[in-house]
């Protein structure tokens, strides 16, 4: 599908609030709700709008640390990609999981409500399933959210 101009405002606009009526957002590019409408119906059409996001505030919510970790599977006993992605997919802190090509082969968002917290998470949730090998641990200190290559 060739996009033009006004679908990737549209994509633009939707990208930093997902919330804004058709209305507001036709107001906003020059076009009628109905345009814009019609506009976005054939976006997600195409799967280029994917679906919508509700986006959290983990740290109101009382979780104030988020650590990624890379995680390497081990060799020996070696447990199916699968098999690990259901297993990390169980635990409720851990928020993503890419996998990844390089050093590590999965990256994991984790939050937790402080480290001692995630201690207990790393060690007796993480740490402890099968065909866990090597883990680093990076601390988020901030996260400034750019928008995308529209």
């Amino acid at each position: 599908m060739m996009l033009d101009e006004l679908d990737r405002a549209i994509l633009r606009a939707l990208s930093a609030n997902a919330d804004q009526s058709t209305s507001q957002l036709g107001q906003k590019l020059g076009l009628s709700q109905p345009a814009t409408w019609r506009r976005i119906k054939r976006l997600q059409d195409a799967g280029i709008i994917a679906g919508r996001r509700l986006m959290l505030d983990h740290e109101k919510l009382g979780f104030g640390v988020t650590v990624f970790l890379g995680v390497k599977l081990a060799t020996k006993g070696r447990v199916s990609l699968e098999d690990f992605e259901r297993a990390i997919g169980a635990i409720p802190e851990v928020q993503t999981v890419d996998h990844v090509l390089g050093l590590y082969d999965y990256r994991l968002r984790v939050v937790a409500r402080d480290l001692a917290d995630f201690e207990r998470v790393l060690r007796r949730r993480i740490m402890t399933m099968p065909g866990v090998g090597d883990v680093e641990a990076n601390v988020l200190l901030s996260e400034e959210r750019r928008p995308g290559p529209l």
